[in-house]
């Protein structure tokens, strides 16, 4: 009983952590659509832009389309994707991403991603903030989603894949 009482607030303790983790990698569901922990990372505060990381699976039978995003965080939202030309990587606008029916996209660093141009407010592009992106689908219709602010990118945020 003595050791079961030590323990104790260790026990609490590490539930408290764990639960404080998942709590801040919310998924968001709209239709056949499940947005799935939004983040972004902490820039500083001279950082011209940010963008904003997500992934989005399709559960339905048919292709959906991510149309465009906002934020009131920035003047302007654009979805941008990475691409191979001339032996580099390069950065480039897409008018919108096919979220392929009973598939996956990532959005991840060096793949398809959220930017956002000309911030306002940085207060929410802190670590431990969050601020709101809406994200605009062909059939699901708009959604929005928290974004979490992290220092460093959440564990698994890794390199971009496409998918089922």
């Amino acid at each position: 009983m003595i050791r079961f009482r030590r323990s104790l607030p260790r026990l609490c303790g590490f539930a408290l952590a764990l639960l404080a983790g998942l709590a801040g990698a919310q998924d968001y569901r709209i239709g056949d659509l499940e947005v799935l922990a939004p983040w972004s990372q902490e820039l500083p505060p001279s950082a011209p832009t940010a963008a904003a990381y997500f992934t989005v699976r399709n559960t339905g039978m048919a292709d959906d389309y991510l149309l465009g995003v906002d934020s009131p965080v920035a003047s302007e939202a654009q979805l941008h994707e990475h691409i191979g030309a001339d032996g580099m990587m390069k950065m480039q606008q897409v008018e919108g991403v096919i979220i392929p029916a009973a598939g996956q996209v990532r959005f991840a660093p060096m793949g398809s991603h959220v930017m956002l141009l000309g911030l306002g407010d940085r207060s929410q592009l802190v670590d431990g903030a969050s601020f709101p992106l809406t994200l605009h689908f062909q059939n699901a219709g708009d959604l929005q989603v928290q974004v979490q602010v992290f220092a460093q990118p959440p564990e698994g945020a890794g390199m971009h894949e496409h998918g089922g």
